[in-house]
């Protein structure tokens, strides 16, 4: 196929059969517009985000933002959800394939957060197809043929909701006056051109999951962004929705902000709860104050994620927006009874605790679940929603940052090298969403793993066996758990599956001198930028 000749615009990535129909001289004009009036503040914003790491390392507390305390003592309301936003109980979530939008479509649930960030691998020909998919399942046309079998959408499908890619990652392979656009404006803009007209016509719209914002200038960004796309393609303010991840621990000071910089286009703040003990360990990596347990300990019920939970919940029903609560990454398991079993258990108990709290809905990673979830929710929640609830208590900035008790073992260290080799070899092999040990594992737990293991080493952690966690302990480790995965998987598809390279990455990361802000950033240099 031949690239797109257009002035300043360059795509670099392969043109395979069929991309013609999505990157469209339009389609990517619309982009390139987006990119040259929006990526100055794009790149102030994400400088500022150093600035901001900087400031906490010289020993600042993170905390309410004094300038913005009238937003936060104010009265306003968000402008509400529409109709098909109205009862979210279960939402699945997953990444853009042929297949998994489908199923994910056909699954039972409410919504689907077709995501091209943490549960894709940024791989060129996955974003294209991604967005070929979204645009057949828009149109009601997708269809598939695999392994003898037939997949089609049902009558009745879930709400579609986009979740593009974060500020910070590039992409690489749309050069636009000789600078990558932003991934976030690429999965973005795609989308909103070539659907949005045919989603309203439909009765819905263009409905987004907006990740990662650590400040509430960044949901100034996208509410700009919002505003014009809807201006150039004629379609009123409010069309857009979107839901905010509140992921980061900063942005989690920032929720009042947050929602009122989207209040036209805001229908939700998300629990993104993986996300957001790794942005904890990241906010405070060098604190040995503030050093978490093992990972497995740090759940929702320990005082500092409980406390957050209820803030989002609070604020967001403060303000006529609906909380949704995260995901479980249990998973089924297949030919072990008792370990399905423990696994639906976890994931009913999770779920019932997030309905308890005021939750407005919830997340799964796997059709199976959606059942349970929905029988939790079902029971909790008669309505389509719980806006009426407002949980008791003010957050307080000790109560958001005190970390969680727990041990720091050896079993700890090991499952985070474990799993952060596993989760990288899979994502350089393309495969963002992982299933590990009984677990559904996207870049977020990956994230944690790393991360974890650079404050503990920088930290001078000891764990409660006596070992100080240092560069030894985990070049030991690393070797061992290479053993591991070639027993687990065979020496051809240890070879080919890159797990000596995702050991390379992780290594690098945990034992480099500065915290890198975002694994996939190296990585994505590296490895699928060319």
């Amino acid at each position: 196929m031949t690239q797109p000749s257009l002035a300043g615009i360059r795509i670099t990535g392969a043109m395979k059969p069929g991309f013609e129909s999505v990157l469209t001289d339009d389609a990517l004009t619309f982009v390139a517009n987006l990119h040259r009036q929006y990526e100055p503040t794009r790149a102030a914003l994400l400088g500022a985000r150093v600035a901001r790491q900087r400031w906490w390392d010289a020993g600042n507390a993170i905390d309410f933002a004094p300038e913005t305390s009238s937003v936060r003592a104010g009265t306003w309301k968000v402008a509400g959800s529409p109709p098909d936003l109205q009862d979210r109980r279960v939402e699945i979530t997953g990444p853009v394939d042929r297949k998994m939008v489908i199923n994910a479509l056909n699954s039972g649930a409410k919504c689907f957060m077709a995501d091209f960030e943490d549960a894709s691998s940024p791989v060129w020909e996955t974003m294209v197809e991604g967005q070929i998919n979204l645009r057949d399942a828009v149109a009601g046309t997708i269809t598939l043929e695999d392994k003898g079998k037939s997949y089609k959408l049902n009558d009745s499908i879930a709400t579609l909701l986009v979740r593009p890619r974060g500020w910070h990652l590039p992409e690489a392979h749309m050069v636009v006056d000789g600078e990558p656009v932003a991934g976030a404006l690429f999965d973005f803009g795609l989308y909103f051109f070539h659907n949005a007209r045919a989603l309203v016509a439909k009765g819905s719209g263009p409905y987004f999951y907006l990740p990662k914002l650590e400040h509430y200038l960044e949901a100034r960004l996208w509410n700009n962004v919002f505003v014009t796309a809807q201006s150039v393609m004629g379609l009123p303010v409010g069309t857009i929705k979107g839901t905010v991840l509140i992921e980061t621990l900063p942005g989690a000071f920032m929720a009042d902000e947050i929602l009122y910089e989207l209040r036209d286009h805001i229908a939700a703040l998300n629990c993104g709860r993986w996300d957001y003990i790794f942005s904890y360990i990241k906010c405070f990596r060098a604190d040995s104050a503030h050093v978490l347990p093992d990972r497995a300990a740090v759940n929702m019920t320990v005082p500092f994620m409980r406390d957050y939970a209820l803030h989002v919940i609070r604020t967001c029903h403060k303000r006529g927006a609906h909380a949704m609560g995260g995901m479980s990454a249990f998973i089924p398991v297949k030919g072990d009874e008792a370990a399905n079993d423990k696994a639906f258990a976890a994931v009913r108990a999770d779920k019932e605790r997030e309905a308890g709290f005021g939750h407005d809905g919830t997340w799964v990673a796997h059709p199976g679940l959606v059942g349970v979830a929905m029988e939790v929710f079902d029971k909790a929640m008669p309505g389509p929603n719980q806006l009426d609830v407002i949980p008791e208590g003010v957050a307080t900035q000790e109560a958001l940052t005190t970390p969680a008790s727990g041990p720091k073992s050896l079993a700890g260290l090991t499952n985070n090298i474990n799993v952060g080799i596993g989760y990288i070899a899979s994502w350089l092999r393309g495969q963002g969403a992982a299933p590990l040990h009984n677990m559904m594992e996207d870049a977020a737990t990956a994230e944690i793993s790393r991360t974890q293991v650079w404050q503990w080493r920088t930290t001078r952690t000891h764990l409660d066996s006596g070992e100080l966690v240092d560069a030894a302990l985990i070049e030991r480790v690393i070797a061992e758990q290479l053993d591991v995965w070639k027993a687990a998987v065979g020496d051809n598809f240890y070879t080919a599956g890159k797990f000596v390279e995702a050991a390379e990455v992780f290594r690098e990361l945990a034992l480099a001198d500065d915290l890198e802000a975002f694994l996939t950033l190296p990585a994505y240099a590296h490895y699928f930028a060319a």
